[in-house]
């Protein structure tokens, strides 16, 4: 591959499609977006998502209660899911992500970031993080002609840790990573 300032992108010169692009300041973006993302997981897991007032009955529950009630009532799969895609692995992906552009961040590469960026790959497609907060819409608007409810910060701040999720995703620039690894693992072998 041609090598390619941030900003540029690599053209096919046959067709004209985009090969890959150069992302600007990947590697900072990346680490103040998943330092964000990690100050704001626990509020995300610890506020109440949701306040419901039916029949006089009040209620409200946050995202780490929601996994004890399930095992409570002894739905021990589904709170094992819940916590697995929407707890462990989002916090996994956030803090791999942290740790890797702050190792790009200081130069400090080695073998084994090499392979704690290919973990991480594997990772990336196991956050359910969007697909619970997509499931907590609908029951909000499933809810809404049968009880009054009140969003929650805690759902606030999931929807800004799902929000820090994708810019991770868009902002990590892949290829930079390899090049840098790829380089400082070939000086290391000299």
């Amino acid at each position: 591959m041609p090598p390619i300032s941030p900003g540029e992108s690599a053209i096919c010169p046959c067709c004209g499609a985009t090969l890959f692009s150069r992302k600007k300041q990947s590697i900072e973006r990346t680490l103040a977006i998943s330092t964000a993302g990690l100050l704001i997981y626990i509020p995300a897991i610890t506020l109440p998502l949701l306040s419901i007032r039916a029949l006089g009955v009040y209620n409200e529950v946050s995202l780490l209660q929601s996994i004890l009630l399930l095992i409570e009532d002894e739905f021990y799969l589904v709170a094992f899911c819940v916590f697995i895609f929407t707890l462990a692995v989002p916090l996994v992906r956030l803090f791999s992500t942290f740790y890797l552009s702050l190792q790009l961040k200081r130069q400090q590469i080695t073998p084994s970031l090499l392979t704690f960026f290919r973990s991480y790959h594997q990772l990336d497609h196991w956050g359910m993080t969007q697909v619970f907060f997509l499931g907590v819409i609908i029951s909000i608007y499933k809810l809404l002609t049968m009880a009054t409810l009140t969003i929650g910060s805690g759902l606030i701040s999931l929807f800004l840790l799902l929000l820090c999720s994708t810019l991770i995703t868009s902002t990590l620039d892949h290829h930079y990573v390899w090049e840098k690894m790829e380089q400082a693992l070939a000086i290391s072998r000299e």
